[in-house]
């Protein structure tokens, strides 16, 4: 198989691109990445390491193309951020069994932006790679 046959997206024989799994693949590569950034100092090695081999077999054996999905994978965390100071901005207190917590959180709205940001980016990518893909013309045909 040519470089340019193995590095690019397979079309099916209604030209339809079969990147979508190759595209997930990435996803869960550059979730896998970002959570590993975001928890460097306990299990974020361990992740990024995980992430590296994945990509490394990707680049391997998928499209190309299929990258993008790697951009939008990185959004999950910052959703997760979000998520996690749905509070705030400011003190949260909670009432437990033993008493009252109280934790600052930060203003949610920046990551949840930046999260959308980055998640329709990857997928505008994605798809303007495949449409173009789709648009050339098959070798061997």
């Amino acid at each position: 198989m040519a470089y340019s046959e193995a590095h690019t997206a397979h079309v099916d024989s209604q030209g339809r691109g079969t990147g979508w799994g190759w595209f997930l693949a990435w996803f869960a590569v550059g979730a896998c990445a970002a959570a590993g950034l975001a928890a460097i100092l306990t299990v974020g090695l361990v992740l990024l390491v995980l992430a590296a081999v994945a990509a490394g077999l990707l680049l391997r054996k998928g499209p190309r193309n299929a990258v993008a999905g790697g951009l939008t994978g990185l959004a999950l965390p910052l959703f997760y951020i979000a998520y996690l100071n749905r509070g705030g901005p400011g003190d949260v207190c909670r009432s437990s069994a033993g008493g009252q917590t109280c934790t600052e959180e930060y203003t949610p709205v920046p990551f949840l932006v930046g999260g959308v940001l980055v998640f329709v980016a990857g997928f505008v990518i994605f798809l303007m790679i495949e449409r173009a893909t789709r648009k050339a013309p098959v070798p061997g045909r």
